[in-house]
Order: C-alpha cells, then sequence, then structure tokens
C-alpha cells in the first residue's frame, strides 16, 4: 500500500508543513535564497546532501510552485518563484530563533563543516572585496583538520571571487589563521574579530593594509547580529549574555596550537 502523503488536516501551519518539514527543504529553500541557481551550487552549500536526494527536493518544491527551472545559456538554472521568495521571512525567522535558543549547538563539533563555511564566506564577500586592480589572494588555513581539509584560498580577479580548494599558485597578500570552531564563532557573530586577534584565536598575516581591510571585506552571516546578543536562556535566568559556545576547547576546535 503506497505511504499517504499529508496530514489530513486544513490547518494552514499543516499545509505549509507539507512543504517544507520535509528533511532538507528548508536548506535547499536557503540555499536558493543566498543566491545559489544551478545544481553544482546547491550542492557546494549543501555538501551532506547526497545529488540524488537534491534532485528530488528540487522536483518537490517545483510541483509545489516554490521554484522553477529553465535553460540559460544552455544551462539548467533553478529559481524561486513569487511563493518562493515569500518564504524569506520564514528562513530568516528559523535561524534567527537558533541563534537565540540553540547557540551553543550551532558550533557543536558535529555541526562543523569547513566546506559549506568557506562557501558561505566566499558568496558574502563577493562585492565587497577592494578593488585593487590586481589579482588578490587571501589564505585560510584552519589548523587542527586533516590536510585535505585545512587550506582553502579566496581568489579575486577583475571582479570575480572564486574558492579554491587546492593551492592556486598565486602569491598569497593575506595569511588568516584560525581554528574551524574559532571562524564560525566569528562568522556567526559570536566572537568578535577584535577579540580573537586579542586572545589568540585568530591570526592575520600580511601588509598592514591587508590586516586593516580585512575587517570591511569579510562579511558576516546574515544571523551575526544576534549572535552578540543575550540567548534567550540568559533573558530567562536573568543573567548576562554568554556569547560564543559555552565552553572553548583546545583540543583543535579552541584555540590556535602554538
Amino acid at each position: 500500500m503506497a505511504e499517504k502523503r499529508g496530514y489530513g488536516q486544513f490547518c494552514p501551519v499543516a499545509l505549509a508543513a507539507e512543504v517544507l518539514a520535509e528533511r532538507w527543504t528548508p536548506l535547499v529553500v536557503r540555499e536558493l535564497l543566498c543566491g545559489s541557481v544551478r545544481f553544482n551550487d546547491l550542492q557546494r552549500g549543501l555538501p551532506r546532501m547526497s545529488p540524488a536526494l537534491l534532485g528530488q527536493r528540487l522536483r518537490k518544491l517545483q510541483l509545489d510552485g516554490v521554484i522553477e527551472r529553465r535553460q540559460a545559456g544552455g544551462r539548467w538554472e533553478y529559481t524561486l518563484t513569487p511563493s518562493g521568495r515569500e518564504l524569506s521571512s520564514i528562513i530568516e525567522a528559523m535561524g534567527s530563533w537558533a541563534q537565540r535558543w540553540l547557540r551553543h549547538d550551532l558550533v557543536d563539533p558535529r555541526n562543523l563543516d569547513p566546506d559549506l563555511l568557506m562557501w558561505d564566506i566566499r558568496r558574502n564577500v563577493v562585492g565587497h572585496m577592494p578593488d585593487r586592480g590586481r589579482r588578490y589572494v587571501t589564505e585560510f588555513n584552519l589548523s587542527g583538520l586533516p590536510i585535505k581539509k585545512r587550506s582553502y584560498w579566496l581568489v579575486v580577479d577583475g571582479g570575480n571571487v572564486d574558492l579554491c580548494y587546492k593551492a592556486p599558485g598565486f602569491d598569497v597578500d593575506l595569511f588568516v589563521t584560525a581554528t574551524l570552531l574559532s571562524l564560525t564563532e566569528i562568522w556567526l557573530g559570536h566572537l568578535s574579530i577584535s577579540d580573537a586577534t586579542a586572545n589568540g584565536c585568530l591570526l592575520l598575516d600580511g601588509s598592514n593594509e591587508d590586516v586593516a581591510a580585512f575587517r570591511s571585506w569579510f562579511v558576516l552571516s546574515t544571523f551575526a547580529s544576534l549572535g552578540r546578543q543575550p540567548t534567550g536562556q540568559s533573558e530567562l535566568s536573568g543573567g548576562a549574555a554568554q556569547p560564543g559556545s559555552a565552553k572553548r576547547r583546545d583540543d583543535g576546535y579552541g584555540q590556535i596550537p602554538r
């Protein structure tokens, strides 16, 4: 017997859940809202989702009228319909809620992903990198990780920003060294760049100009503004805000090894 789909309720929440509550679907919508339109780019924002499952979710969203699929330049692209774009406030509310009530879980080791973090950083810095009239390269070194996941390069050339997973062979202008935990906390707004550099969680190596410019082009997460505010739990208990993770670790996730 075929499994019956849906909740069988007239409740608007139930009908919305039939579309959005399926595993991975909200994250697919998140990626589309962030500007990914091609399958490969969607995969880079969802590195732990299989291509087959991503294809299934895209087809379901298309049937539900959330996205449309069209050819552009000989390649297929996925774009949000007006119905899909209206989900922006829902996805934003989910992220804001997690920043207030699940902040420590956000940086639990099982949730840390260097590929996703660097992809998020890459797309956030587009349009913010200074135009130097030449190629500009930043190397990120994530200490404590396996060699294959330790180094990434952002290459800015002619207004384009590429994320490289292997050394591109160009001179590096700025070296950024941190643990995966610390860089994730900085990007989420749990840890300020000033505090991270002061306590040795973030090392910037380059000219004075390049080190100073890092603060302007390193654009944080959409939800970073909530990252330095009190958590919901601290407000309920009347305690002071405790930004960042509840415990810092020195096992490759906390401070940079000396």
